[in-house]
């Protein structure tokens, strides 16, 4: 059988929560515990226009990067060849002084001919990879692509600050400066 079954009846008091350590919920409660979530969704989203904004910087730095760094990458490749292209400039530079002595001597037609040819074809090659020489006689002097290397007297006032002869020509490599041109200038 079971021991104690008469226990005392409990009450329905004993049972009840007591509300007397909470405060009391004020209509001003409620309105400062929404000012509180307002602030803090504000700060929230405060955070979130930083971040968005990091992001958006970083997202054009990296733009810019990858801009710059396609820039670069076809410069090289346009001046690869440089190297080569400048040692064959100083062969050019013969084959020029070759040509004037040809034209003005008197030498068979027909070897002068062939002569003049293989320094065309060999002017040619060497535009269709980019070369251009630059034509500075009877120009104003421009040290972005000439170099001076004497002064002469000039009678004609037109000629002064001029390029009077043109030593050395000067030559871009897809329109990359790769020799300065060395010229005499009109004083």
């Amino acid at each position: 059988m079971q021991e104690n079954e008469s226990k005392e009846p409990v009450e329905a008091e004993d049972f009840s929560i007591e509300n007397e350590n909470l405060p009391p919920e004020s209509p001003q409660d409620v309105l400062n515990e929404t000012e509180e979530e307002s602030d803090e969704t504000e700060k929230l989203q405060q955070e979130l226009a930083e971040q968005k904004e990091k992001y958006i910087r970083l997202f054009a730095e990296f733009d810019n990067y990858k801009r710059r760094t396609s820039k670069e990458a076809i410069e090289v490749r346009q001046t690869a060849g440089k190297e080569v292209i400048v040692s064959m400039l100083e062969v050019l530079d013969d084959m020029d002084r070759a040509e004037q002595q040809l034209k003005e001597s008197n030498i068979e037609d027909a070897l002068k001919e062939g002569v003049l040819l293989v320094f065309d074809k060999f002017r040619k090659n060497l535009q269709s990879k980019g070369l251009k020489s630059i034509n500075t006689l009877h120009t104003d002097f421009d040290v972005e692509k000439d170099e001076a290397v004497s002064e002469i007297h000039v009678d004609d006032k037109k000629l002064k600050g001029k390029v009077v002869a043109e030593l050395q020509k000067g030559y871009y490599l897809n329109d990359k400066l790769i020799r300065f041109a060395k010229v005499v200038v009109g004083k």
